[in-house]
């Protein structure tokens, strides 16, 4: 929304309350909802100051603050809303949203929040003269809601939710009503939401869907990224089912994030080679480099839970190892596209990933291969997955994290104190998980053991 339209949507009132949020850690909304007339004008005039507790960008997926960060006392942060990001979002009736960036003591964004992470690897690139531009591919699980409800009563492990559509149904047209009644409403919504979808289709998996966007602005792309999930959820509800980004709902799905990527100089893509387009240019190939290379030390970024790393199994779709090769969809990065259109697509992130952050990921990775020349080693032409000269992809968040925590490339991409936070995040899961027994863990010994 412009400013005028916003002032006019208050004034006549169509828009009646104003949502100011922030991203937290795992990259969902979190903020206040405010009485649109009491800080239109604060807003317009760009004077309004909010503050929150600072526990908005040092809890686990729970909310459950960790006690390695009680060190401070949880004093509030600054919440300084953007304008720019004003819109309306229909899924939430009469209301407007406004993101907000948090800040520190000094008045400046706060270096862990995930969005200045990015903003960080952002103006690196920019620093050698290249504009990352990004289309996120998000693969999600819809269920029926009273399956759902069933479930959360006898415990979060229950498995008794009922995908809501049946197996082997990706690429088909034929799917249940009130599933094809959802995405047609999740597309319109979007849309309104000057959000607009590529494509939405079902996947192999029960109950699967994916939707892709349209390439664009790395910053911009997250942002949509996190309204489409908030959108996903409410509007799924409406129609009787739950909606999950899990990256392994169950034993057979597997949902991931895939992350298309290039990188443009002077309003022209550079990946794709001058004299032979299908082909990788020579920085191409040092981007692919980066990535295989740095990614390994950066996992928490792409998967941050337990369940992220049941996603990487073999013949899964999800890749196992970090190998690379030419629209090979068993590889971690896949060459794909032609001409100008040559890009890269990053297979590794989980549905449960926060975008912010493996898109920093993947930036701060690219660039790390630019500058230092780094070379590739062979593309994969068959099986990646039987590719054993490639190192494989971490099998758990345990192993991820002591790679993370102790990569001095990590916090030379990053620095020390983004590494810390996240390790912290990461640690605070593992410990969750220790803590607690699974309903599968008894079903399996409570008989037997």
């Amino acid at each position: 929304m412009t400013p005028v339209q916003f002032r006019e949507a208050v004034r006549f009132g169509d828009t009646r309350r104003v949502r100011i949020a922030t991203i937290d850690l795992q990259g969902r909304l979190r903020g206040k909802t405010f009485p649109a007339s009491s800080v239109v004008d604060q807003l317009l005039d760009e004077v309004m100051h909010m503050e929150g507790c600072g526990y908005l960008l040092a809890t686990d997926l729970g909310m459950v603050p960790d006690e390695s960060w009680w060190r401070d006392g949880y004093p509030d942060v600054g919440l300084a809303p953007d304008l720019r990001s004003a819109r309306v979002v229909p899924w939430v009736p009469h209301t407007v949203l406004v993101l907000a960036d948090p800040l520190d003591a000094t008045g400046q964004r706060l270096p862990v929040a995930p969005a200045t992470v990015l903003r960080e690897q952002i103006a690196a690139l920019a620093e050698i003269g290249l504009e990352l531009r990004v289309g996120l591919e998000a693969e999600f699980v819809v269920y029926h809601a009273e399956d759902d409800d069933q479930a959360r009563q006898q415990g979060a492990g229950a498995r008794t939710r009922r995908p809501a559509t049946g197996p082997g149904r990706d690429y088909a047209f034929d799917i249940p009503m009130e599933v094809a009644q959802f995405t047609a409403r999740l597309m319109s919504s979007l849309s309104y939401a000057d959000l607009p979808v590529e494509a939405i289709k079902a996947e192999g998996a029960p109950g699967q869907l994916e939707v892709t966007f349209p390439y664009g602005d790395a910053l911009e792309a997250c942002e949509q990224h996190v309204l489409f999930k908030e959108a996903a959820r409410t509007i799924a509800a409406r129609h009787g089912m739950a909606a999950t980004f899990m990256a392994a709902p169950d034993d057979s799905t597997a949902s991931g994030l895939h992350l298309h990527l290039s990188l443009w100089r002077e309003g022209k893509p550079v990946l794709a080679h001058p004299q032979w387009p299908d082909e990788l240019s020579p920085l191409g190939e040092h981007v692919v480099a980066g990535l295989l290379d740095a990614l390994p030390d950066l996992m928490p970024f792409l998967a941050p839970y337990v369940n992220s790393y049941k996603r990487y199994r073999d013949h899964s779709f999800a890749p196992t190892r970090f190998a690379w090769g030419r629209d090979n969809r068993s590889c971690a990065v896949r060459v794909v596209g032609h001409g100008p259109g040559l890009h890269l697509e990053l297979r590794l992130p989980g549905a449960d990933a926060n975008p912010y952050l493996l898109v920093a990921a993947a930036a701060a990775a690219s660039r790390w291969g630019i500058e230092y020349h780094l070379a590739p080693p062979a593309p994969v032409s068959g099986d990646a997955y039987r590719a054993t000269a490639a190192p494989l992809v971490p099998v758990s968040l345990g192993e991820a994290v002591d790679t993370f925590e102790n990569s001095s490339l990590a916090v030379k991409l990053f620095g020390e104190q983004v590494i810390t936070h996240y390790t912290l995040a990461a640690d605070a899961e593992l410990r969750f998980h220790d803590q607690h027994v699974s309903d599968l863990e008894v079903a399996r010994g409570f008989d037997q053991a």
